[in-house]
């Protein structure tokens, strides 16, 4: 599957039909949909001094699908929905649950089962709606993602409210360790066209078998290395991890930034401090609006044919007194073009800044990726 030229996924969208998600019927008044994402990526590194490509072990990562999830959803009478998505690529589960929605225009919902932990702003948004290929860094190496669990969320139209107790991931080898989450999001302003977004979360698990292990790849998903590292902790017993947003949307315009704090608490050494963030730029060419729903900004789904120009910033550091695990900075621009409301054409250009162990290493890496949803 790794030789699968791009080429195919692009001409595979000429065979979707034109609909949001593929209505399979109902049963009395319970609806079914089908629903995939599929996103094929090529990369072409500069390599300054770590093999990013894989080229001296004969490891191709230069390209390969990064995604194929299969979705199967439904509603019933009452506000009770479920989903169940499968990544055939990794071979994982993704959102496995049902959830209840009540109240008053249903704005009070219950979670049962695996979906994503209410912490850090891009980690929540969908994948098929990314701005840049690879999410920033902090948040790929932050965001909890998807676990296990039971939640609650209220959401109105200014503020919002999200609470969850969690274990472990579906499968066997996936991420192990309970915890709680808390997201809490405000929005102060609020006029005709533009809106400012403020949030807070925090996440707190523990760790497998008193082992712990920060990493982050240099904003390239399939490279083969992380210049970031902090190593195999062994004595780790919790992790506990602070996030604050901001997003502002004026128009065409979204202006998002997070900041995360992480401490790990150990039984042998001192606590471990660590910490990331971003702070991103997308214009909509030809003056689309953005739009805003519980939470989470969001392109109007009417708009078919967008170019999008992005530019972002992000840095992690996992240097702390007694681990080295390294600072890494990197620059990303970015051009998106949504071609239809199933095809989207993505090309970035990151350029990497990092340092470990008194050594520099610092990379540029072109990508593309072809995106197929329904």
């Amino acid at each position: 599957m790794r030789q699968l030229p791009a080429c195919l996924v692009l001409a595979a969208a000429a065979s979707i039909p034109r609909a949001a998600a593929a209505e399979i019927g109902s049963i009395g008044d319970a609806t079914f949909e089908f629903g995939g994402l599929v996103q094929y990526d090529a990369y072409r590194y500069r390599n300054d001094l770590a093999d990013l490509d894989g080229s001296l072990t004969g490891d191709d990562r230069e390209h390969d699908f990064r995604r194929i999830e299969l979705v199967l959803k439904g509603a019933l009478p009452g506000g009770l929905d479920w989903v169940v998505a499968y990544d055939a690529k990794s071979e994982v589960f993704l959102d496995a649950n049902l959830r209840l929605r009540f109240g008053a225009d249903r704005q009070h919902a219950l979670q049962l089962g695996q979906f994503k932990q209410p912490n850090s702003l891009d980690e929540l948004t969908s994948a098929r709606s990314n701005d840049f290929i690879a999410k920033a860094t902090a948040s790929n190496t932050y965001g909890i993602s998807r676990r296990l669990g039971l939640g609650y969320v209220q959401s109105r139209d200014d503020w919002s409210l999200a609470a969850s107790a969690f274990g472990r991931k579906l499968g066997s080898g996936q991420d192990r360790g309970s915890g709680f989450g808390l997201r809490g999001t405000w929005v102060p302003i609020r006029t005709d066209g533009s809106l400012l977004h403020l949030g807070l979360s925090h996440v707190d698990h523990d760790t497998d078998a008193d082992t712990l292990r920060l990493r982050a790849r240099p904003n390239a998903d399939l490279a083969s290395v992380r210049l970031v590292d902090s190593g195999q902790l062994l004595d780790t017993d919790r992790i506990a991890t602070t996030g604050v947003e901001a997003l502002w949307l004026a128009g065409p315009l979204k202006l998002q930034g997070e900041l995360f704090h992480a401490q790990v608490r150990r039984h042998a050494n001192s606590d471990y401090d660590s910490g990331g963030a971003y702070a991103s730029a997308l214009w909509n060419l030809g003056g689309t609006a953005w739009t805003y729903r519980n939470g989470l900004p969001a392109l109007p789904s009417a708009d078919t044919r967008l170019w999008q120009l992005g530019l972002r910033y992000d840095l992690i550091d996992l240097d702390d007194e007694d681990v080295q695990g390294g600072r890494q900075e990197a620059v990303t621009a970015g051009v998106n073009w949504y071609a239809g409301k199933h095809l989207k054409l993505m090309l970035n250009h990151v350029r990497v800044s990092s340092r470990r162990h008194g050594i520099d290493d610092d990379p540029s890496i072109w990508e593309a990726r072809a995106q197929l949803s329904w």
